[in-house]
């Protein structure tokens, strides 16, 4: 049996989204079926619509999300109807190196449904493995955390990717801890929540650095000490002032840009940490002095997915929110209906909104 339900579909290259009916199939075993309940609309959304992931077009899109378990597969026995869960797009094998290592944050075979869902008989390349701008859709089960259904859906599902990456940044990749000074450079929905993610772990100084005044506005909502508008100062020497001519302790890079990430370089202290979590485009390339990365020491790291593990990071995060100690609300923009989805993509180009999302 197949469930015939609306979803947002990118069709080719550019071209606008459009609402179309397609074809979800009954879980098979490992895998379950969602009841979406939220998704919010993410920047790599938009990447897949660009063609800047790849060329697999049609994409079922939508992949920060959250839900009920509706139905279960064979072989799914921690997981069952009714079940209100975040996805994710790391289900992790349990048997790679990495995860035979007990580093089941950097699985190398994470996996997804095996079936796939259709438009008009065709296969749809669901965006990271996912595919939530839809009624329903079909994961691994892996890739279904349970979380505590207290929590309002459309907060729930932005931990599934920005928030996760941005607060795993700061709190797993970057180490933050009490009495740390930090950098953020960008502050979107990733950079802000990497500003929250120092403020949870006890940073004692949180420097937001962007060339728009509005998202330098949100960003001390989200815990910021201070704040540099990099389009009139040179963010590096502004940060130095801040912090005695030192530098910080860990600079965090949430943009993907060569020019910042080379600022984010040198505005760390001696033994300073580099956190890279925004994403590039394959042509960028950066030069640095090797003399300057012997000598000033220190550690430079890309963050994938916050280094998060979804098993222990979704319900722990989950419960923070629900303590009023997380700043989950602040992310919502706007909740917006399926087939707004196309005018989202143009909200957040021109910066006007952390996150619109999708409640269906």
């Amino acid at each position: 049996m197949t469930h015939e339900v609306k979803g947002v579909v990118a069709k080719s290259k550019g071209e606008p989204v459009s609402i179309e009916t397609i074809e979800v199939p009954n879980p098979g075993p490992g895998e379950v079926l969602i009841d979406v309940k939220a998704c919010g609309v993410c920047h790599t959304d938009l990447h897949y619509r660009e063609g800047a992931i790849n060329d697999e077009f049609p994409f079922l899109l939508g992949h920060e999300a959250s839900g009920l378990v509706e139905e279960v597969g064979e072989g799914v026995d921690d997981l069952t109807p009714g079940d209100f869960v975040i996805l994710n797009w790391r289900a992790v094998c349990g048997h790679c190196r990495s995860c035979r290592r007990g580093r089941a944050w950097n699985c190398f075979a994470t996996h997804n449904a095996t079936q796939k869902m259709k438009l008009e008989g065709k296969e749809l390349s669901p965006a990271l493995g996912i595919g939530a701008f839809a009624e329903k859709t079909l994961v691994a089960a892996g890739q279904a955390t349970k979380v505590n259904p207290a929590a309002k859906p459309e907060v729930a599902g932005l931990i599934g990717c920005g928030v996760m990456a941005g607060l795993g940044a700061a709190m797993n990749t970057g180490q933050v801890s009490r009495g740390d000074s930090v950098a953020v450079f960008g502050c979107g929905g990733v950079g802000d929540a990497a500003i929250e993610g120092s403020r949870l772990a006890g940073a004692h100084t949180i420097i937001a650095v962007d060339i728009d005044q509005t998202k330098l506005e949100w960003a001390k909502e989200f815990g910021a000490t201070h704040i540099i508008d990099s389009s009139k100062v040179d963010p590096v020497e502004a940060i130095r002032e801040i912090t005695g001519g030192n530098g910080v302790d860990i600079a965090i890079e949430a943009i993907g840009l060569p020019v910042t990430y080379e600022q984010a370089f040198y505005s760390r202290d001696l033994a300073g940490t580099v956190v890279l979590v925004g994403v590039p485009n394959p042509e960028m390339r950066i030069e640095l002095p090797m003399i300057e990365i012997f000598g000033r020491g220190g550690t430079l790291k890309s963050s994938w997915y916050g280094d998060c593990l979804p098993s222990r990071d979704f319900p722990m995060l989950i419960d923070l929110y629900l303590q009023e100690r997380l700043e989950l609300d602040r992310f919502v923009s706007e909740t917006i209906a399926l087939d707004e989805v196309e005018e989202a993509f143009h909200k957040m180009e021109r910066g006007e909104v952390l996150r619109s999302v999708v409640v269906l």
